[in-house]
């Protein structure tokens, strides 16, 4: 029984943890275009782009010019 509880408590951290590491990733890619993460999902909100945090975070880690690109689309 106890193994069930376990499970179900280890399902719902899981997803917790996944979307800690997007934000901290985008955070941390963002700053180096004068940014914070907040302020870069508040315009990505104003400029009605709509993404995901987690494609965002696959954006900045695995194809960093397509990711700049999208960052001074915002600041503009």
């Amino acid at each position: 029984m106890k193994a069930g509880q376990h499970a179900f408590v280890s399902r719902r951290t899981k997803k917790r943890t996944a979307r800690q590491l997007w934000s901290i990733r985008l955070n941390a890619a963002v700053r180096k275009y004068d940014l914070s993460y907040s302020k870069f999902i508040s315009l990505l909100k104003k400029s009605n782009i709509e993404m995901d945090r987690k494609v965002l975070s696959e954006l900045a880690l695995n194809y960093p010019a397509v990711f700049a690109k999208l960052v001074e689309a915002v600041k503009k």
